[in-house]
């Protein structure tokens, strides 16, 4: 076993990670160590040749390989060291860190401070409890993108999409340029689980199919998909089996949500969010172990990658500022954040008394489709310290605010709620 010491390990190269890196070293960081499973950096953003990236960061329309570009550039016009193809299987308390590399064998890691950048996995079928047979042709929504963009295959010909996240509309495009047939997009809720700029790009400009509130009722075929069965909602959520009707089809793609991979978090005792179902982080984005941040969607699913960097980047200097000492850990001062009425998820959930900087920015999902809805911010009471408006909130597209800092009062408890017209 090699031993391996550094003042800031980043496990995970995606924007995250990478933007964790680099603002580690600029903090003032020493040794960076960036450990990535692939065999290169970015992440997940080297299968997503779409545009739309970087409009927020750098006020330009970005493919996802480009996008990836600037940071990785960024990362290795610095002494950041770079583990690549090796995978971390243990983390413990004391941040000490397991990993198996192809070429460096078994590694012991040493880290004055972690950040964790991991990132998120799909949903599979196993979690959605599908009914009918399993045959050959089912599969997530990202595996059929990185089978087209990277490996060049074309995983079907008539395709029937469930869910509709960002990464099923956009690979409903995508299948569609490449020849393929989308029959359908079946989406359980009433409205669509990705931004409103895909449906309009992704899924109305190609006249591609969408049925809401619809869900599917079987698979068929034995060796290979051959069709699905679709059926509408009642008033009660339930499938109306007697507007059912059959889709033929030879591929089932699945799009029905993204999970942050937080396996090493709960191995370290980090405290996770049920709401999330990532890390509960202050607004250094550190968490409940002593030393252990996290970034990007391993905190919480985002909707922008614009996002994801900019809170790598405060997560990566955090990290370096708490390896000089400079960042304690939680203590019984703490604010405590909370989702309140109309208001399904919050991040940062909790606020540390060494608040530095102007602003604390939140990141909030809203519970339902709301217009002229009003954010508010207060402590318990009619006390209120923030309050916005806004036009339309969806869940699926997040909401940023910044909040003056010296308005929160040490040990004090705030909600965020929604108010407004639900539709």
């Amino acid at each position: 076993m090699k031993n391996v010491t550094c003042d800031v390990a980043v496990i995970g190269s995606g924007p995250a990670g990478l933007a964790a890196a680099v603002a580690a070293h600029d903090q003032g960081a020493e040794d960076v160590l960036l450990i990535e499973r692939d065999a290169g950096l970015g992440g997940i953003l080297q299968q997503c040749i779409h545009n739309g990236f970087g409009l927020h960061l750098f006020d330009e329309d970005l493919t996802g390989p480009e996008y990836a570009s600037r940071f990785i550039a960024e990362a290795e016009a610095r002494p950041i060291r770079q583990i690549l193809r090796a995978m971390v299987i243990e983390l413990n308390a004391n941040r000490e860190l397991l990993a198996v590399s192809r070429n460096e064998g078994l590694l012991h890691v040493s880290p004055k401070a972690v950040v964790l950048a991991m990132g998120c996995r799909e949903r599979p079928r196993g979690a959605i409890a599908l009914p009918g047979f399993r045959p050959a042709g089912i599969m997530t929504a990202g595996t059929a993108q990185r089978f087209i963009n990277i490996e060049g295959f074309l995983p079907g010909k008539e395709i029937v999409i469930l869910g509709s996240g960002d990464i099923g509309m956009i690979m409903a495009r995508r299948l569609h340029l490449e020849g393929a047939r989308v029959k359908a997009v079946i989406e359980i809720q009433s409205c669509i689980g990705g931004l409103s700029r895909n449906l309009v790009q992704c899924l109305q400009d190609f006249d591609i199919p969408l049925y809401l509130s619809h869900t599917l009722t079987d698979i068929h075929g034995a060796h290979r998909v051959e069709g699905v069965d679709v059926a509408p909602l009642d008033r009660h959520g339930k499938p109306d089996l007697s507007g059912s009707f059959p889709v033929s089809c030879d591929t089932l793609l699945l799009s029905v949500g993204l999970i942050p991979e937080n396996e090493l978090s709960r191995q370290a005792g980090v405290r996770l969010d049920p709401i999330t179902g990532g890390p509960l982080v202050d607004q250094h984005y550190q968490t409940s172990v002593p030393g252990v941040f996290a970034a990007g969607n391993v905190v919480q699913v985002f909707d922008l990658v614009d996002h994801v960097s900019t809170c790598g980047t405060t997560a990566g200097s955090s990290a370096a500022r708490y390896a000089a000492g400079e960042i304690a850990a939680w203590d019984d001062r703490m604010c405590r954040i909370e989702a309140g009425k109309g208001v399904r998820a919050v991040v940062p959930q909790r606020l540390t008394a060494d608040r530095d900087a102007d602003e604390v920015h939140f990141y909030l999902r809203s519970g339902s489709v709301m217009r002229k809805a009003t954010l508010q911010l207060s402590n318990g009471g009619n006390e209120s310290l923030f309050t916005k408006r806004f036009r339309i909130v969806r869940p699926p597209e997040m909401i940023h605010v910044a909040v003056a800092n010296g308005d929160f009062i040490p040990s004090k408890s705030y909600a965020a709620s929604l108010r407004g017209e639900i539709t």
